[in-house]
């Protein structure tokens, strides 16, 4: 029986895995599916899990609940060795071992993309997983709890001063989410005003969004300027050393809570294969998504996703290619899935044209925009279309229907805005009571 080897369980590797089970006859090949992570994140509702509107664990799908078919190992693949046909495992506790496969999918996803500027590494958190969503929340709302016990002064605008890096759409539903929050905690802090609250996202390019028009780029920095939010473009961070920001344009401040979401880039596990990439770090692909050098495509090799150079037959990509986002990275998974089964039952397999559908962000309580072609849509009704598309894009409807009952209960019950920031010392108040031995 045929092994097929999933790199990889985000949206491209958990839907590839997930139709592979559906369409696949019983006895057909084998699926394994290797990531170090135990479940795929649902990455367009990590803005509203920072700010308190969505329940972190409902925007994160398990692996092992709804692929029932697949052999789920939840360990890192360091190395793959197409000539062999072998891949490295290393698991987080055990030694590494090596498995044999007769097809490799490597949907790898992206990372951050960061760059040499002082300060960022150490202080700085991402937007790319549940985790530092979570812990972007718990930052927020710890920093209001402690403001507002100080007198205004240096250390009270320094907790209570926010910075988001990249205006792209990541960035800028970051920043008015947050912004979302913090307005509604001053509720709760009758001591704190919003003139006390700094909101600046720096963004290196002349506009925000390149995703939606320039007037619909405008409209969002107008509404971002209307609710105390400051919008820095045409500027770069050129260091974040202690939390004290500088900017390019000599202005500084300081903060306590940096967020980068400036750009991603090709997971690094393609540096232990003997794949092609490209000069991005991109493995190279055909429109059929089998990965390919200057010989033509190589045998048992498939990838999709961000991991992957995939050429945009639509014609709307940038630079001719699929820009790695969620609506390739789903029917790519799909078409994937359909086309090695084709291979399989020596069919030939189908090239992908996606068409895009369109931008659509939430940017806080009933604000939000839509973008397709010439058509925008802004406001409360952009608002509600943003919730109604990624409330059914979540893969399960068990996933959607806890996102969805979320969201009910938040109209009638306010948002969420506990800290659990003590979840990462658990022993700590076991430890401050606990007896010990006497010496």
């Amino acid at each position: 029986m045929p092994r097929i080897l999933v790199v990889g369980g985000g949206y491209a590797g958990f839907y590839t895995a997930l139709k592979l089970e559906k369409q696949l006859r019983r006895g057909e090949a084998e699926v394994i599916m290797v990531d170090p992570l135990p479940y795929m994140t649902y990455q367009p509702f990590l803005p509203e899990v920072a700010a308190g509107s969505i329940e972190p664990r409902h925007a994160v799908v398990s692996h092992r609940r709804h692929l029932k078919r697949t052999t789920v190992i939840t360990a890192a693949v360091t190395g793959i060795d197409h000539a062999a046909k072998t891949a490295t495992i290393a698991p987080e506790v055990g030694e590494p071992y090596t498995i044999d496969y007769d097809h490799v999918v490597v949907t790898a996803g992206s990372v951050s993309r960061t760059f040499p500027i002082p300060g960022v590494a150490d202080v700085a958190i991402g937007m790319k997983s549940i985790e530092e969503a979570v812990a972007v929340r718990d930052r927020l709302i710890d920093n209001f709890s402690r403001a507002a016990l100080l007198p205004a002064g240096p250390e009270r605008d320094r907790l209570l001063t926010v910075v988001v890096v990249g205006g792209g759409f990541a960035g800028i539903e970051t920043f008015a989410e947050l912004r979302s929050l913090a307005s509604s905690l001053l509720a709760q802090y009758p001591g704190l005003s919003i003139d006390d609250t700094h909101f600046h996202l720096i963004e290196a390019m002349g506009r925000i969004m390149p995703e939606v028009s320039l007037k619909t780029s405008h409209w969002v920095l107008k509404n971002l300027a209307q609710r105390d939010a400051i919008v820095h473009l045409d500027t770069q961070l050129t260091s974040a050393v202690d939390g004290r920001i500088e900017l390019s344009t000599g202005e500084t401040f300081e903060s306590d809570l940096v967020i980068w979401t400036a750009g991603v880039m090709a997971n690094p596990v393609l540096r232990g294969t003997d794949l092609p990439v490209d000069e991005r770090g991109r493995l190279r692909a055909q429109p059929d998504l089998r990965v390919v050098d200057d010989n033509g495509p190589l045998e048992g090799a498939w990838t999709a996703g961000d991991v992957a150079a995939v050429p945009d037959l639509s014609g709307g990509g940038v630079g001719g290619y699929c820009v790695p986002n969620a609506q390739h990275a789903v029917r790519q998974g799909k078409q994937l899935a359909k086309n090695l089964i084709a291979v399989l039952r020596d069919e030939q397999p189908r090239e992908y044209n996606h068409t895009n559908l369109g931008a659509v962000a939430g940017l806080g309580l009933w604000v939000g925009v839509y973008q397709w072609r010439g058509v925008a849509v802004k406001g409360w009704m952009a608002w509600i279309m943003h919730r109604g598309y990624h409330g059914l894009a979540i893969p399960m409807w068990e996933r959607k229907l806890r996102v969805f009952g979320g969201w009910v209960g938040h109209f009638f019950l306010g948002r969420d805005t506990v800290s659990l920031s003590a979840r990462e010392t658990p022993q700590a108040y076991f430890q401050k009571f606990a007896s010990r031995p006497k010496v």
